[in-house]
């Protein structure tokens, strides 16, 4: 009971635990939605304010240049151009050539709607047309008419009219082709306001948008919102770029477009909400969405987990239910595959430790009966050690000198070669040189006259480390296959050198030696690891090379290298190279 409690509170927090990943996971896929989508709704919406502001001051350009277009014709008229031509000469205008003005200044008011009134005026203010004594200085200011002047020609735009709110002035100075284009007058035009009030450039959707239209010097000229004052439209003009601005209790995306004709500034406000309103919806359309989600990743992920941990938990039951003993398999406990996997991994497992544990019972088994072999092994060479010492004895006491020696030396090649007198397997060069003469004294009783052997070795070179048995199978090899193959009698010579930081250590003699298919053969059977012989032949120069492989494991200076060399009818050389710090214990 306990067991299944803490099995359901795991199953709950493993729950509660993709419950939050999924909650993270929805709210970063939703939060990037909604930026994503809203910031493409309100890209859209600038732009299509942006198009609406160039449209609308598209139109408004238009009215501008259909006026610049007109008074420009009447600037070049040549009978205006001969009349203010002879006013500068000093012969003023009659009152009849006055009179003939009309028709040609009329044409601008004829040709476009909202025009009040056009007038034509001298060098020196005095106006011409229409008939009566008024000065261009008493119509505007001064500075007007010398910013006029600057722009030699150029229709310019000022604004509301100082004596007249309801009207817009421009100014335009007549040039004299035939006097280099010096000022011959001015044209002062006076257009209707109403006119530039643009409320028919909006679509019905686009009538919650307040359009401001503002001169260069900041004055408002027309706006589709009585509610928005002088002070505020300057002070949105004023607002570098694109800008959300707050009017009252409302908040507007203002949107700016500057006319290259006149100067003017055009204001597109458009409410901050109404851009908004697809984002609103988009927002609740998330937050729905993830709240469904989350119920039916709750659902789910409830159903699975049930469908998952249950079967799970029989297992366990069942697992825990086996004897401590052998290990029983158990039957299929779930039809998902998943859990199947699982059942027959367990019985698999089952069944490897079973066979594991009848292999480490068959291994204690065999290694108690080799430990009472090994015991009954430690007697054997104690008791030959003992049976060598009592021939000793019992030759000195016949006066068989020369056997007796026979005797010590090859108790003490037995000694040395059972127990060893290092357990590392590590020997003084003088211990194994040591244990060379003995044998070499030995083959000498059995070959007499025939074999001779020298040993040179420097004295400073014997404590060097070296793999104990390395020399005497090799001096072994030269005398078996060497001078025992041949008639006469031979030389065995081991010799050790020191070579830099390396020792030469070689053995030869002047045996039968062998042919070059022979050598070869021999070199393959040793670079592959196997050595056949019906004589084993080679069997020890193996061993030594493969000693010299675990013994010697570094690279260059701190390997072990072995070269053969041998001819036939001459003898066989073998030279061993090993560092002077030694190796290690494999």
């Amino acid at each position: 009971m306990l067991s299944r409690l803490k099995f359901n509170t795991l199953r709950n927090q493993m729950l509660v635990g993709f419950l939050v990943v999924m909650l993270i996971i929805l709210t970063f896929v939703g939060g990037i939605t909604f930026h994503s989508v809203s910031t493409l709704l309100k890209n859209n919406a600038e732009k299509h304010i942006q198009q609406t502001a160039i449209q609308a001051n598209g139109r408004l350009e238009g009215i501008l240049e259909q006026i610049n277009s007109l008074t420009t014709l009447v600037s070049t008229n040549q009978y205006i151009q001969q009349l203010l031509l002879r006013d500068i000469e000093g012969q003023p205008a009659t009152f009849a050539e006055r009179q003939a003005l009309p028709p040609i200044i009329n044409l601008v008011q004829m040709y476009t709607e909202g025009i009040k009134s056009v007038g034509l005026y001298n060098k020196d203010g005095a106006r011409l047309y229409p008939l009566d004594e008024s000065s261009l200085r008493d119509k505007v200011p001064e500075d007007w008419i010398t910013m006029a002047t600057k722009k030699e020609g150029s229709l310019v735009w000022f604004g509301i009219d100082p004596l007249d709110s309801t009207s817009l002035v421009a100014i335009r100075q007549i040039s004299l082709i035939d006097r280099h284009f010096m000022t011959g007058g001015y044209l002062l035009i006076r257009s209707d306001r109403s006119k530039f009030a643009l409320n028919d450039s909006l679509s019905e959707e686009e009538e919650r948008e307040t359009v401001l239209l503002l001169a260069s010097d900041g004055q408002l000229i027309t706006s589709n919102d009585e509610t928005i004052s002088q002070e505020t439209a300057s002070m949105l003009a004023e607002g570098g770029g694109d800008q959300v601005a707050s009017i009252g209790n409302q908040s507007y995306v203002v949107v700016k477009q500057r006319s290259s004709v006149t100067g003017w500034t055009l204001l597109i406000l458009t409410p901050v909400n109404v851009i908004t309103e697809g984002i609103s919806v988009l927002r609740m359309t998330i937050v729905v969405s993830a709240i469904m989600g989350t119920i039916l990743f709750t659902l789910l992920s409830f159903f699975l987990s049930t469908l998952i941990t249950r079967p799970v938990f029989k297992l366990i039951k069942a697992m825990r239910g086996t004897n401590l003993g052998v290990l029983k398999s158990i039957e299929n406990v779930s039809s998902t595959m998943e859990i199947q996997e699982l059942n027959y991994s367990y019985n698999k497992m089952v069944d490897n430790i079973n066979e594991l544990i009848q292999l480490v019972y068959e291994k204690e088994l065999s290694r108690s009966h080799t430990e009472l072999k090994a015991l009954q092994a430690q007697i054997n060479p104690h008791f030959l050690f003992n049976t060598l010492d009592v021939l000793y004895w019992s030759l000195l006491d016949k006066d068989e000198d020369q056997l007796a020696g026979y005797v010590v030396a090859m108790s003490d090649l037995f000694r040395y070669t059972i127990t060893g007198p290092n357990k590392s397997g590590w020997v003084k060069l003088s211990e194994e040189l040591e244990h060379v003469k003995r044998y070499l004294l030995i083959m000498k009783m059995r070959f007499e006259e025939r074999l001779d052997w020298e040993i040179e070795s420097p004295p400073e070179l014997g404590d060097v480390d070296l793999p104990r048995l390395l020399l005497q199978p090799l001096v072994e090899n030269a005398i078996l296959h060497g001078v025992e193959s041949k008639i006469e009698p031979g030389r065995v010579r081991l010799k050790v050198a020191r070579n830099g930081e390396r020792i030469a250590i070689t053995v030869e003699d002047d045996g039968v030696g062998m042919d070059e298919d022979k050598l070869s053969s021999l070199l393959e059977e040793l670079e592959s690891g196997k050595v056949t012989s019906s004589k084993d032949s080679g069997v020890g120069i193996a061993n030594v090379q493969r000693r010299l492989q675990l013994f010697f494991t570094g690279k260059d200076e701190q390997s072990a290298v072995m070269v053969i060399d041998s001819r036939k009818g001459e003898g066989t050389r073998i030279n061993i190279q090993i560092p002077v710090q030694g190796g290690r214990t494999p």
